[in-house]
């Protein structure tokens, strides 16, 4: 029994280091000892739902499934056509959003303001017009909001339906409340703070 254990324990790893890898970019291994390694206060404290749910394995399913949802929007999916290099460079595209997530998510608060002000930034250059003739802003509220809600949404479920430890209820409120943090400082304005609010 050992036998096979060990290398179903040597698998897992080579799986887990190449999933890192391709999401976390070259740089991976470096940012994840500086925003881990850094001290200060973070965000979140370490047992946090949103700690919890950001730091298992469904995280990838879920934002797969929270980029489908995510473009449903038609306005939301032309910001994206017309201004993101997703064609080009779609591992670049899914590193900085994974970096994003992880700042946020584990590193020190300064930084975390610092990483939502650059998206706030980059967000404020992003606008254009919709092949149906409606005009787009990054920076819209309504666009924010269901960018927002689409990806706690399905981040939570993925967790709740694959995650090694669900949530209870007071931690699936929990973590859209956490959540609403870094929605507000995006932007968002009354992001819903719990799972009756996020149904709505």
């Amino acid at each position: 029994m050992k036998r096979i254990a060990e290398p179903a324990t040597a698998l897992r790893g080579r799986i887990g280091h190449a999933i890192f890898s391709r999401v976390a970019g070259p740089d991976g291994p470096d940012n994840r000892a500086r925003i881990h390694g850094t001290p200060g206060p973070r965000w979140f404290a370490p047992e946090s739902p949103v700690r919890r749910v950001h730091g298992d394995a469904s995280m990838f399913i879920g934002g797969l499934s929270a980029l489908l949802l995510q473009s449903l929007h038609p306005l939301a999916m032309a910001a994206v056509a017309a201004h993101s290099g997703f064609r080009g460079d779609p591992w670049g595209r899914l590193q900085r959003t994974s970096t994003f997530l992880a700042v946020t998510t584990y590193g020190t608060a300064d930084s975390a303001q610092r990483a939502v002000d650059r998206v706030r930034a980059v967000h404020d250059t992003v606008s254009g017009t919709a092949p149906d003739g409606r005009e787009y802003r990054a920076s819209d509220p309504h666009l924010l909001c269901w960018v927002h809600v689409a990806e706690v949404d399905m981040f939570l479920r993925a967790h709740q339906r694959y995650g090694a430890r669900p949530l209870d209820d007071a931690g699936c409120d929990g973590y859209v409340a956490g959540m609403a943090r870094i929605a507000t400082a995006l932007g968002v304005p009354d992001p819903p703070v719990d799972r009756a609010q996020l149904a709505e």
